[in-house]
């Protein structure tokens, strides 16, 4: 018998899938939680086998529970189920952990294989996300940040204009408009904001 515990800020949805996973012969619904800090602590009282996790709720999200969990129970599989399905989201779970990263409108009899597999260990996600990873890999690689691009991404996190970065790195204007579009290639991004968050994500801002 699988163990699963629902974990998704919306009642409704909580329940409608309670009573899809309940009806099967070998699955239980030992428990629902509304955030991922209720989900941590139920997932260990009610020793779930797998839990089905929405990403974005109140109080901790899913992503910060799937990484307390693996770190305290690694042996509990966590299977994402949302609407979202960009970088921003499905990169950060898979990387916290994830077993698995589903989307909403997947179909039942789907919803009930991936709990299967999650719980036979056996990675699982929908065709979309896949090929969306697929794209992930093959993107080219591209070269590290220079020190002195480094220096200028820093700044721009810290608010700077390129103006005022200049000033402080005692150069032009223009090489931090140059500096600027180098970091956007390597860091395959459009804007100055897109380059912050992606530096945050891959670790080159703190």
């Amino acid at each position: 018998m699988i163990r699963l515990l629902i974990v998704d800020d919306h009642p409704i949805v909580r329940h409608g899938l309670h009573a899809t996973f309940d009806a099967e012969p070998d699955i239980h619904v030992a428990g629902e939680a509304a955030n991922g800090r209720e989900a941590i602590d139920r997932a260990v009282a009610l020793q779930v086998d797998v839990v089905l996790m929405d990403l974005r709720m109140p109080e901790m999200d899913g992503v910060t529970a799937i990484t307390a969990l693996r770190n305290s129970h690694p042996h509990i599989k966590v299977l994402v189920l949302t609407t979202f399905d960009g970088d921003s989201d499905v990169l950060p779970a898979i990387e916290a952990g994830a077993s698995g990263y589903l989307l909403k409108d997947a179909p039942t009899d789907e919803l009930l294989r991936a709990v299967r597999a999650a719980a036979a260990g056996e990675p699982v996600l929908s065709p979309s996300i896949a090929g969306r990873l697929m794209g992930q890999v093959r993107k080219p690689v591209k070269a590290a940040l220079t020190d002195r691009e480094l220096q200028v991404l820093a700044l721009v996190a810290g608010g700077a204009s390129n103006r005022q970065a200049a000033a402080k790195l005692f150069i032009s204007e223009a090489s931090i408009k140059t500096h600027l579009l180098h970091i956007y290639d390597k860091l395959g991004v459009r804007d100055r904001a897109a380059a912050v968050g992606e530096g945050y994500r891959r670790g080159l801002l703190s």
